[in-house]
């Protein structure tokens, strides 16, 4: 990726194609944390450095870093938070349709598990239901989501609106 030889077409599809697939693998059950938010912007945005480089001011003639909104937009694709948004919509409807096939008994294991380990003073630990509720809080939908996931023409619409959203 650090090459001068490679053209930075090339360098944006082997980190779309490549790159991304391989840190975002799982991503759909994730607990999105600030910390792992931030961590995973920071990753983006080093890789995107890395990538473009420095680019030379137009006035004074000095070589500089770009900033991150010149960096979004020559890369012109979606960060990676709302790619793992989107992705986990689609993954709650599966969860969802789970729970017609084989019973309330097994999804509310995968729903309602504590998460392992001691949990420290403070606030609980977000759980992936938590994070399908904070997104759809996000967008303004404040219904069950599992009734409407289980309607598949509705909840496909529904995730179609909200990857709209979300993506730029």
């Amino acid at each position: 990726m650090s090459s001068s030889f490679l053209l930075k077409n090339i360098e944006i599809n082997i980190y779309i194609n490549i790159i991304l697939p391989v840190v975002l693998y799982g991503c759909e059950t994730w607990s999105l944390t600030f910390r792992k938010k931030r961590r995973l912007r920071v990753f983006e945005n080093r890789e995107l450095m890395r990538t473009f480089g420095p680019m030379r001011d137009e006035v004074t003639g000095e070589w500089r870093k770009l900033r991150k909104e010149e960096l979004y937009d020559m890369y012109s694709s979606p960060s990676s938070i709302p790619v793992i948004k989107s992705r986990r919509m689609r993954w709650a409807e599966h969860v969802a349709s789970m729970m017609e096939e084989r019973g309330e008994a097994y999804t509310d294991r995968v729903l309602v598990g504590k998460p392992g380990g001691k949990r420290k003073l403070g606030k609980t630990r977000r759980r992936w239901k938590d994070n399908i509720k904070m997104n759809l809080q996000e967008v303004g939908w404040g219904i069950d989501w599992i009734h409407l996931a289980q309607d598949r023409d509705r909840w496909r619409a529904f995730v179609n609106a909200v990857m709209n959203l979300w993506l730029p």
